[in-house]
């Protein structure tokens, strides 16, 4: 049986617009996991 599988390749963003946004995002991932360690429940959005 054959498995049916997909790979997309995502480039790094190169404007600074991607940048920045990837920069919150970063940012935004990190705040929930340290939520999540200290049982919190993480904030969404900004």
């Amino acid at each position: 049986m054959m498995s049916k599988t997909a790979s997309i390749a995502i480039s790094a963003p190169t404007s600074l617009w991607g940048r920045l946004l990837a920069t919150i995002d970063r940012l935004l991932m990190k705040s929930a996991e340290i939520s999540i360690r200290n049982g919190d429940l993480p904030r969404f959005g900004l």
